[in-house]
């Protein structure tokens, strides 16, 4: 389905166990501003969230608070400041700090304050160790939990007994505060074999388009080699891989030429209009998180963790967001937006948008400043 703007896109280019509050609440500031969300959008997050139409507009304005506040939040806690994520129930950013003398400066910005022991350095140096450590299959991804103040490591259910997947738990309980959860599934990447005459190829492998940059777009790693040929959904040459780094990362970049063009504009697939980017704000933990990709279209759900490694099976890729959303093979490289502003390309996951699962995708943040790219905004 390619009418209007998609058209045109594409003949171009385009926690908390154990915490409490350290002080009395303070009003929430007023919702940052910002554009009107679509009838498509809200309809979205009302089918995956579970939302009313009024609850989705109050999420998308509390969300946008959280973002905004949350860089002043961070710098009032200073070296104690222990992450954060969004509340859904409360409708705010909540912050953990391991000084309580830091909760009043930090209420200040409107979020609300958890005690913890365990500081968001600290927790950072023990997922450094961890990853150094070889994981076994059985073992998907470790991230650092702020919510639990703790580093959860994930193993696959079925393989928790195995002996190599305890001595990985074992060794990873010795560098630090660790908690250990079960997944269904291992982790996959989502690239596909040729099927059909969606957003672009290199070699016999569909991948998705993620976000547009000046010169070019981003997409996954895994997707292509630097100086792979990339053909568009028509078989048009588009350009050519000119970075990518796979595993380790899971980000490239695709120059554009012979005709072709970028634009700000992420494809809503008929679901919802196609959504324009504005920007490149990181949305927390907690906040709602939509997807694009070629393969299963629109789809929309939460931010599960950040600075997560994800163990695939061609080696580990590191500082991964994970989320609810979920994505099936030939979405790899696809877009994560949160709102109006872009959050990453889609890298993996596990199970299907029949069933359900989980997805990571690979911060956009990161994919610019490593190859010095400019977001294409609106």
């Amino acid at each position: 389905m390619r009418t209007g703007l998609s058209a045109l896109l594409l003949l171009g280019t385009w926690a908390a166990v154990g915490l409490s509050p350290a002080s009395a609440a303070v009003p929430a500031p007023a919702p940052t501003p910002g554009p009107q969300a679509s009838a498509g959008l809200l309809a979205a997050m009302q089918k995956d969230l579970g939302l009313t139409k009024s609850q989705a507009q109050a999420r998308l304005a509390a969300e946008r608070t959280a973002t905004s506040v949350a860089e002043k939040a961070q710098r009032a806690a200073g070296s104690s400041f222990g992450g954060s994520w969004f509340d859904a129930d409360s409708g705010k950013l909540a912050v953990a700090v391991t000084d309580e003398r830091r909760a009043d400066a930090v209420a200040a910005t409107g979020a609300s304050v958890r005690i913890v022991t365990h500081s968001a350095q600290q927790l950072d140096s023990v997922m450094r160790k961890i990853d150094a450590l070889p994981a076994p299959d059985g073992v998907s991804s470790w991230h650092v939990d702020p919510k639990a103040n703790r580093v959860t490591v994930n193993v696959v259910a079925s393989q928790r007994d195995d002996n190599d997947v305890t001595s990985f738990l074992d060794r990873a309980r010795q560098v630090g505060p660790v908690q250990v959860e079960e997944t269904s599934e291992a982790p996959m990447t989502f690239a596909a074999g040729t099927v059909g005459g969606d957003p672009y190829y290199t070699g016999n492998v569909r991948c998705s388009i993620g976000f547009s940059v000046h010169g070019g777009f981003v997409t996954a790693g895994h997707c292509g080699q630097p100086g792979a040929a990339v053909r568009g959904w028509d078989g048009s040459a588009i350009g050519s891989f000119r970075g990518s780094s796979f595993p380790g990362d899971d980000y490239a970049w695709v120059s554009v030429g012979n005709g072709w063009w970028t634009v700000p504009v992420v494809l809503g697939w008929g679901t919802v209009p196609d959504q324009l980017v504005r920007g490149s704000a990181e949305a927390p933990v907690g906040a709602s998180i939509c997807r694009s990709g070629s393969t299963t279209h629109w789809h929309c759900g939460t931010v599960l963790a950040k600075n997560e490694t994800v163990n695939y099976s061609q080696g580990a890729v590191h500082q991964m967001t994970k989320t609810s959303v979920c994505a099936e093979p030939g979405d790899s490289g696809g877009s994560f937006i949160s709102g109006d502003q872009a959050q990453g390309v889609t890298s993996g996951g596990w199970g299907n948008c029949s069933g359900g699962g989980q997805t990571w995708h690979q911060p956009i943040n990161e994919i610019l400043g490593r190859y010095g790219l400019t977001l294409h905004t609106a």
